[in-house]
């Protein structure tokens, strides 16, 4: 069996998400609006419009606006990588729920929401303050 995992995600506009994904840093390419192929680091997510992504689960998408499906986390190389990418984030027009902050003396995080209310964090972890046991 492949050990390939693809994450499906309900966006209102599959071009508009490609085009804030690609502004924050991510690769995505679009076949209209009809899906795109989002790739952060070795996984894909594949947009699709709410209707679609619908059809394919046989149930209704997460009301975003009341609910949260899902938060990715993503991995960041300094607190300095964090900053950045959240301030273009602000840019695109997405949405931020954690200010870049300290959390336990060693992790350096922030979260946002995309265009469509899909809650992402990016977090930078400094192993060598790590609190020993």
């Amino acid at each position: 069996m492949s050990q390939e995992v693809w994450i499906n995600l309900p966006v209102q506009n599959v071009e508009r998400s490609t085009a804030f994904f690609n502004e924050i840093g991510f690769r995505a390419d679009s076949t209209g609006n009809e899906r795109a192929r989002l790739v952060v680091g070795g996984t894909t997510i594949m947009l699709f419009p709410v209707a679609t992504f619908e059809k394919f689960t046989g149930s209704r998408a997460a009301d975003t606006s009341q609910s949260a499906e899902v938060i990715f986390s993503i991995g960041a190389d300094s607190r300095e990588e964090v900053d950045a990418f959240i301030h273009r984030v602000e840019l695109a027009g997405g949405s931020i729920f954690g200010r870049p902050g300290e959390i336990d003396g060693w992790m350096y995080g922030a979260g946002f929401a995309d265009l469509d209310g899909h809650r992402w964090n990016l977090l930078y972890m400094d192993e060598s303050k790590l609190p020993q046991r």
